[in-house]
């Protein structure tokens, strides 16, 4: 067992603005949370309280196995434009019936849930890591129909898909009834309308005939009818209990795995840290089990920190990527990183960076075979940027989060605070267990 020993001084001015910078940032971060948890305000929210009606968040608690977490998905959408912030729907990841499921909540304070291009958005990314993440879906329904989005909002075509409907549904939301595998009305309340005759086509590339008005009574078709709310997510939990779900991943090793022994606290410094003296192992001492980090080829490309360890009980690789091009050296140990970890199927987490400058100037060639490498590698991608970088789009990443700094307004899954990497990446690994995780084998040429 290899232990980092690595420790930041309190009493340092230096560690005491990296603080301060930070709390600043987190304090900015959340107000735009807050604006998003109010919804449409007080008067819409007080509106639909007075119809008897829960609120997303209110529904997603009420969904939820009791005191069990929930990892909220793009919860600042929208924010910076001209739509508001969270646009208008909550999504995340929650424990249903001991199941991980995805959510997909309509808040109906704003703008009545109309879903705009944002919303649009949002929910393609939780259906997208529903599917890569084999992780049945639940959708919340009350939305008032398309404010300039793209369409194409669709379940997850590899997945169990449960839709309960509250209230009024129409525009492409509205085909989510027919296009679920359960579906759940609330009595009275729940009403279904279509507004195009001509068919459109499932995700599967299946013709479905949309109709001006759902028949079938005030109501319309339902495999249950809820009597109100509550009884409404009584029901979607009964649906997800007979699911007979069941991981397809390994479990993790120890159910009581060591937290690590340094404080997570420091990574408030280490968020805004001088990417001069940053250093990437700081950062595994604070997340990884007891701190146990075995460093991967120790004496070469040094600029490019890997190797092994276990977070909650998983196995875990983790690579950190400065914001440049590589040397050639560089790349053939990322690469010859990759091919271990899915020759021994563990998954990676990409430690994004700004880094120091190059001793010399690298030739942007040596970055092909690394992002073959990772295009190849089926192993689960997990992505933290942090600094203030703008890290490119990776769709092989399971999950991508960032810490908050200067340039972070939002990240793709979401801007967390620091001190929550370890719970927010276990959390993330958790679910990705939920598919069989399985590597590639070989992804490329690693020796010189």
């Amino acid at each position: 067992m290899t232990v980092l020993d690595t420790a930041l001084d309190p009493r340092d001015p230096a560690y005491l603005e990296g603080r301060s910078t930070t709390l600043e940032r987190l304090a900015d971060l959340e107000s735009a949370l807050e604006e998003a948890r109010a919804g449409g305000g007080e008067k819409y929210v007080t509106r639909h309280h007075a119809r008897g009606k829960l609120l997303p968040r209110e529904r997603i608690e009420m969904l939820l196995d009791q005191d069990s977490p929930f990892l909220e998905l793009c919860p600042v959408a929208a924010r910076g434009s001209q739509y508001p912030v969270g646009a208008s729907v909550v999504t995340g990841i929650g424990v249903v019936e001991g199941v991980e499921c995805v959510v997909v909540a309509n808040d109906p304070t704003v703008e009545e849930g109309a879903v705009n291009p944002y919303t649009a958005e949002k929910i393609r990314r939780a259906t997208t890591i529903a599917s890569v993440n084999r992780l049945p879906m639940v959708h919340l329904v009350e939305s008032a129909g398309d404010n300039g989005t793209s369409g194409g909002l669709f379940p997850p075509d590899r997945v169990p898909s449960i839709c309960v409907v509250f209230g009024a549904t129409t525009g492409d939301a509205s085909y989510l009834p027919a296009l679920s595998d359960y579906t759940i009305r609330v009595r009275g309340h729940a009403k279904v309308l279509t507004i195009h005759p001509q068919p459109i086509n499932g995700p599967a590339g299946v013709e479905v005939r949309a109709t001006p008005v759902v028949p079938a009574g005030p109501d319309g078709p339902a495999d249950q009818l809820a009597e109100d709310e509550r009884d409404g997510l009584r029901l979607a939990r009964q649906c997800v209990r007979r699911l007979n779900w069941r991981k397809q991943g390994p479990p993790p090793r120890t159910t009581r795995p060591l937290p690590p022994r340094h404080e997570a606290e420091d990574l408030l410094t280490l968020a805004a840290a001088d990417p001069a003296v940053f250093d990437p192992r700081e950062v595994f001492a604070r997340v990884l089990d007891d701190s146990d980090f075995d460093e991967f080829k120790p004496g070469h490309a040094a600029g490019i920190p890997a190797g092994w360890g276990e977070l909650h009980g998983y196995p875990l690789g983790v690579l950190a990527v400065p914001n440049r091009s590589c040397s050639a050296v560089e790349a053939q140990k990322v690469v010859h990183f990759l091919h271990l970890a899915n020759a021994t199927a563990t998954p990676v987490l990409f430690l994004r960076h700004i880094g120091t400058p190059a001793d010399e100037e690298h030739d942007t060639r040596h970055d092909a075979p690394m992002a073959h490498a990772i295009s190849r590698s089926t192993v689960p991608h997990l992505l933290l940027t942090v600094g203030d970088v703008v890290a490119e789009r990776t769709d092989e990443a399971r999950f991508r989060f960032s810490w908050p700094s200067a340039g972070a307004s939002r990240a793709d899954d979401g801007v967390i605070d620091p001190r929550d990497t370890r719970t927010v990446l276990g959390l993330c690994l958790s679910a990705a267990h939920s598919a069989a995780v399985e590597g590639a084998g070989h992804v490329g040429v690693f020796r010189s």
